[in-house]
């Protein structure tokens, strides 16, 4: 096995941890801007059911939270023992930018995380809101600064290099906003919101079947405010599936335009073109024969590839021929996976539709279809973010700079031994520790939200037998209605 050399088992392992890491990144920004939401509703509107769903999801998110900061605290080292070519060659145009990373998203989320887990009774529901308010800033702000750095790793603007090939800046402005970068930030955010949304969709599905299945005659006060809680969070994420999914393929078409322009060897990898042609098909399916250079077994629109592409039907699609062997990026990744990722965003687009009609029909939570489709699309996004991810990085070779610094020109200086030994102790670590996250997330996600999950001062007021029937049913309690205070 001589191709696993120190070289390849360094992009293993970067592949590996990187993959893990983008899953709770991607769900966390998500989640963090829906926790902002339902504390923003709450306060308006003095609902306890914002309440209760605001405490249910903020312990999923701390626990998602911490393992992405954990999971994404190995990079940084991998930077300096398996690519310091890169970060010496990068450092000084890439350091800068994820210091800022740190000081200004990092520094915000840790300040006021504590205060929105913790501090709701101690500092009261308008500085909490605020709280949770900064940290959904500092989740975007940070997805912010992490895909500049990427972006410009793909269209490199705003510097030059010195006498020793470091790369250094010579318009910061440039460099921030290189000419992908608004568009993979917009394309980002709407995936994690997507994400999320189906998350939520997904967890909520689950309790409206097993409600279903629980046939329960006595309809116990807690039980009608469970109800009411997984109903509202269902209808918030079918919101948000019907409005994002919509918004992403836009995003999605203006993104491969960009693309189309800076990156034409991704782009003749993601369509799956040997040749150069106008008019170019939509290849829907087929096998990549990079030996004989041709595409086997195709299914095919003709015109749409161009037409998509260019918005012409006499639009030029480049092929990888133009460009010699060695300039490639491997094909059948870039092209399988982007069919993976616009395939789950199709479903996506569908459910949220599908919803918005149901909803019309005033048969949203009565539809066990829907629900079951959202169950099953809960993971989705996850896999959606990964292929995306995938088509991004594999679709950029082979450089780490785009057309500047070759990806074996990156490596340290190390020995294939050392990289493997630290890849296995990483797998066992990852799958131990996250497998260990991931399993308590799903058990949280189990059980359903009620209002066990309210704070003390939260609760609505107590008579003997309970809670009372009419503050659990309005969604009220008595200190939040403004008439119980005349």
């Amino acid at each position: 096995m001589d191709w696993l050399d120190a070289h390849t088992l360094a992009r293993i392992q970067f592949a590996f941890t990187v993959s893990f890491h983008i899953i709770f990144p991607a769900f966390s920004i998500g989640l963090a801007s829906y926790l902002a939401l339902l504390n923003g509703l709450h306060l308006k509107t003095g609902r306890t059911v914002y309440l209760e769903l605001f405490n249910y999801w903020k312990k999923i998110f701390a626990l998602a939270f911490g393992m992405g900061v954990v999971s994404g605290l190995v990079m940084s080292y991998e930077f300096g023992t398996n690519w310091s070519v890169f970060a010496d060659k990068t450092g000084p145009v890439l350091g800068p930018l994820m210091g800022y990373e740190v000081m200004s998203a990092f520094f915000l989320e840790a300040g006021f995380l504590g205060v929105m887990l913790f501090g709701r009774s101690r500092v009261g529901p308008r500085l909490h809101c605020f709280a949770t308010a900064m940290v959904a800033l500092g989740t975007f702000m940070s997805a912010f600064w992490i895909l500049s750095v990427n972006s410009w790793m793909q269209t490199p603007a705003g510097f030059s290099q010195n006498s020793v090939g470091q790369f250094v800046v010579e318009n910061w402005f440039d460099v921030i906003f290189n000419p992908s970068f608004p568009y993979r930030l917009v394309h980002m955010m709407l995936a994690a919101y997507l994400t999320t949304a189906f998350v939520i969709g997904g967890v909520a599905a689950y309790h409206l079947l097993k409600m279903r299945l629980q046939k329960v005659e006595l309809a116990t006060p807690e039980r009608l405010a469970s109800q009411l809680a997984v109903r509202t969070m269902f209808s918030m994420a079918m919101w948000m599936a019907a409005i994002v999914a919509p918004l992403q393929m836009l995003a999605g078409d203006q993104h491969g335009l960009n693309t189309v322009k800076h990156q034409p060897r991704k782009i003749a990898a993601i369509e799956g073109h040997y040749e150069t042609q106008a008019r170019a098909p939509l290849i829907l399916f087929g096998i990549p024969n990079s030996k004989e250079e041709r595409m086997e077994y195709v299914i095919e629109i003709p015109y749409l590839g161009s037409l998509l592409l260019t918005h012409s039907l006499d639009g030029v699609i480049h092929g990888m021929k133009e460009w010699p062997p060695s300039e490639r990026p491997p094909m059948g990744i870039v092209f399988y996976a982007f069919r993976v990722m616009v395939g789950i965003g199709t479903l996506m687009l569908g459910v949220g539709l599908w919803s918005l009609w149901l909803r019309y029909r005033g048969r949203l939570y009565e539809t066990v279809w829907l629900h079951r489709a959202a169950l099953w699309m809960g993971p989705s996004g996850f896999v959606a973010v990964l292929a995306g991810w995938v088509v991004t990085e594999v679709g950029r070779q082979p450089y780490t700079v785009y057309n500047l610094l070759r990806t074996s020109d990156s490596a340290s200086p190390i020995s294939a031994a050392a990289v493997a030994g630290s890849l296995i102790g990483f797998v066992v670590v990852y799958f131990a520790l996250f497998g260990a996250g991931v399993v308590y997330i799903l058990r949280l996600m189990r059980e359903p939200p009620n209002n066990s999950q309210l704070e003390p001062s939260a609760h609505a007021p107590a008579r003997a037998g309970g809670i009372v029937p009419a503050a659990v049913l309005t969604g009220f309690t008595g200190a939040d209605d403004p008439k119980a205070k005349a």
